[in-house]
């Protein structure tokens, strides 16, 4: 249940933003806001990188590089402070961080046309089960609404069964299929 002012960003500067946080009720035991990602939320944001990896990854993927992949990517995104490129957060009424999705703009393919991509989304292990996802991709939806964008996308790792079960309650459904053949089994992709 969304509750309080449209979500929004107001950019004041090329590295100031503020986000206008819809508060999200979501039972009697959690209610949470999604804000704004900043460098002070950077360490709990590279903390949660293991966790996608955490499902099981193709046999050709290596855990440490998949992390040290999202970590960068993570990172450049959080110094730039790109109202293109936001992090935003979820937090418990305690401020307790619980998850975070990092946004991107993108362009389609086949259309040509810009779209909103949740390039990462990952959810703390204490906070699982509790609507954090969700509520964070509502957050996503709402920013790509406001953009005027036609759909949104994302990526999920074929193994990941559990993150794909919600994003298709959510109404996500595959597009395409990536397939990989490592040609040299002793170097990974």
């Amino acid at each position: 249940m969304l509750e309080g002012p449209e979500p929004g960003y107001i950019t004041t500067g090329e590295a100031t933003r503020r986000y206008d946080p819809p508060v999200f009720v979501l039972g009697p035991q959690l209610t949470m806001q999604v804000r704004a990602a900043g460098m002070a939320d950077l360490p709990f944001v590279l903390g949660l990188a293991p966790r996608l990896a955490a499902f099981g990854l193709p046999p050709w993927r290596a855990e440490t590089h998949v992390v040290e992949a999202e970590r960068r990517a993570l990172a450049r995104a959080l110094e730039a402070a790109s109202p293109d490129g936001p992090v935003i957060l979820a937090e418990d009424a305690d401020g307790s961080r619980l998850g975070f999705a990092y946004l991107e703009r993108q362009t389609d393919y086949f259309t040509g046309r810009e779209h909103t991509h949740v390039s990462v989304l990952a959810v703390a292990h204490t906070a699982e089960g509790r609507g954090v996802g969700r509520a964070l991709l509502d957050a996503a939806e709402a920013w790509a609404r406001r953009h005027g964008d036609p759909f949104i996308t994302l990526n999920v790792f074929s193994q990941n069964t559990r993150a794909r079960a919600v994003y298709e309650r959510l109404g996500y459904g595959p597009e395409t299929l990536r397939y990989v053949k490592p040609l040299d089994r002793d170097r990974a992709p």
